[in-house]
């Protein structure tokens, strides 16, 4: 309700008279006014608080007192945090953590009255006063952490690369019913139809953006399938190769991205150190450290995805055409609000030696699988590698006979790398050129005869032959070497003595060992193992001996020898029972 002015004034006056009122004379004042005015006390009340001026009210003694100890105030801020969930909302309150840990001893969260010296419970509040004055409240912990401004000092020294689901369309190429690019309809495509997400799964459009973070120059093209690493390496591969009419294209020296699977896969990390881009990935959690492409993805959502509904596509190249039209009038109109200038005019200020030429897309390819070979080194100091000779004489430390690793060389067709190690372990990659030879075979830089005698420069292990020669003559020069080699001098002075160790060498006893006594003229035969005679053989040959086998003395033959006969004893047997029929005709005769 709008105050008048005659009302206003009235107002005033009312207020006045109650001021001036005696002790119990107020109501009777504003009673009055009421019925004046054809207002309710309440509504009275309120046009007065409006116009008149309320003193300050008194601030409390205790204001600004934290009665919470630090070591409790953490004590309740953890049990806070870890009940909270990823999207930080609180599970827990103030109120239910203090019930928690006062029941289970962990906090006392009380203060002391001043003048009744009674304990007193702190209050929700005053516990929240306290998190908030301690800077443990939760609301404070879920801030973001301070940030740093990351640059790049020069265009292509830092390209920036995502992939994003489309989360408004999907390509349908094959299907009658529906053919073309298709608005993802929210009734349909949501968290509670499942189904209808599957459906579609493989016919997602996925883009992948790259940036260039100091011009901010933007590059889009549009997959199928996933985010995967075919699909991450040949994005990369189209956009660092030369496009007609767009500046921005060349090898970053730096790569930054999320290290998923698919980028960190073991071709496209073989490719970007071919390359020599070196790979670089936020840490997790920290999405604003690529937030330029971040940034991208919103750009191209409301710049470009926002108009296809207007102008179908009825495939995945027209989708790359459109979008390669759009990226090229966006970088070339669109002024950046960081450094005031378009994107491409940015871009521009690049110089020649920090535009890296990409080599070309089948040599890229190529690359993906590409692993160093190891390579001889000759006496001339050349290897054979790819079916060609180049020179390896700027190779730091390179020794005849030892082996070096060659890679194919991207920037330069006659050239290979050479792939070493650095005094910290991180690969060093070095170009040979290519030897050329004249039209008679020989090296266009080799010695004329009569004219040029100069040899090669010490390699390392020159260096070191020399090093150990002087160190064994003790020469101090070249010279001096020659000089006591050709004098058949004593190396090391003479002073060493190669036998010094065998004087050197303590003196051992030993103790005697008892031996055993050789036997002379002792003959050692072998003999083989006697045959055992079934009890018809050895009947067989019994009457073969000439003795006639009877009934009587065939039974006798089997009590005696139930295994059988060995072949030896058929004597002794021959003679045993010849002497026992003997002894049974004599004993007959007696009788």
């Amino acid at each position: 309700m709008r105050i008048s002015a005659t009302l206003t004034q009235r107002l005033v006056q009312v207020a006045a008279q109650a001021a001036a009122a005696p002790a119990g004379g107020k109501q009777a004042v504003l009673k009055a006014a009421c019925q004046e005015l054809s207002i309710s006390l309440p509504t009275l009340y309120r046009h007065l608080d409006k116009l008149t001026v309320k003193p300050e009210r008194k601030q409390r003694s205790d204001a600004g007192e934290v009665h919470l100890p630090r070591k409790e105030a953490v004590t309740i801020s953890a049990l806070l945090m870890v009940s909270h969930r990823k999207s930080n909302k609180r599970l827990m309150s103030i109120g239910q953590a203090l019930e928690i840990l006062r029941a289970n001893g962990e906090v006392r969260a009380e203060r002391i009255e001043p003048d009744s010296g009674e304990v007193v419970p702190l209050s929700e509040s005053a516990v929240a006063r306290a998190l908030r004055n301690y800077g443990l409240h939760p609301d404070q912990l879920n801030r973001a952490t301070p940030a740093v401004e990351l640059r790049s000092l020069h265009p292509n020294h830092v390209w920036q690369i995502d992939a994003s689901l489309c989360v408004l369309y999907y390509l349908k190429e094959s299907s009658t019913k529906e053919s073309g690019l298709q608005v993802m309809q929210h009734d349909q495509f949501y968290k509670n139809k499942p189904a209808n997400l599957a459906r579609i799964a493989a016919d997602r459009v996925w883009s992948y953006e790259v940036t260039d973070h100091n011009s901010g120059s933007i590059y889009l093209e549009y997959v199928m399938g996933a985010e995967s690493a075919a699909n991450l390496t040949t994005v990369f591969i189209n956009a660092i190769q030369q496009r007609p009419g767009e500046p921005f294209y060349g090898v970053p020296r730096v790569l930054m991205m999320d290290m998923g699977s698919a980028n960190t896969s073991g071709l496209f990390t073989n490719l970007a150190r071919r390359l020599q881009v070196q790979l670089i990935a936020h840490a997790a959690g920290n999405a604003r450290a690529t937030g330029q492409v971040e940034k991208s993805r919103d750009l191209i959502e409301r710049g470009f995805e926002s108009g296809l509904r207007l102008a179908p596509v009825a495939n995945l190249q027209e989708l790359n055409l459109q979008a390669r039209r759009w990226a090229k009038w966006f970088n070339a109109n669109k002024v950046h609000s960081r450094h005031g200038r378009t994107r491409y005019d940015q871009w521009m200020t690049i110089t020649a030696d920090q535009l890296r030429i990409a080599p070309s897309v089948e040599l890229c390819r190529e690359l993906l699988t590409h692993e160093p070979e190891a390579r001889k080194v000759s006496d001339t100091l050349t290897v054979q590698f790819k079916g060609r000779e180049f020179d390896v004489r700027n190779v730091p430390n390179v020794m005849v006979g030892e082996k070096l690793q060659l890679a194919i060389n991207p920037w330069v067709l006659d050239a290979a790398m050479v792939v070493d190690t650095d005094a910290q372990g991180n690969e060093l990659l070095i170009s040979v050129p290519v030897v050329a030879r004249d039209e008679a075979g020989f090296r266009a830089d080799g010695n004329v005869i009569g004219e040029d005698w100069a040899r090669p420069a010490d390699t390392q292990l020159d260096s070191n032959r020399k090093e150990v020669a002087m160190a064994a003559y003790e020469a101090s020069t070249q010279e001096e070497l020659d000089a006591k080699t050709k004098a058949k001098a004593i190396p090391f002075g003479g002073r060493i003595d190669p036998y010094l160790p065998m004087e050197q060498a303590p003196d051992r006893s030993y103790l005697p060992k008892r031996g055993t006594d050789l036997v002379t003229n002792v003959t050692t035969t072998t003999t083989a193992p006697v045959r055992v005679l079934t009890g018809f053989e050895a009947a067989a040959e019994l009457r073969r001996m000439g003795m006639e086998m009877t009934r009587e003395k065939t039974a006798q033959l089997r009590t005696w020898f139930p295994d059988g006969v060995p072949e030896d004893e058929l004597q002794a047997l021959f003679d045993r029972m010849t002497v026992r029929g003997q002894l049974r005709v004599v004993a007959g005769g007696a009788s």
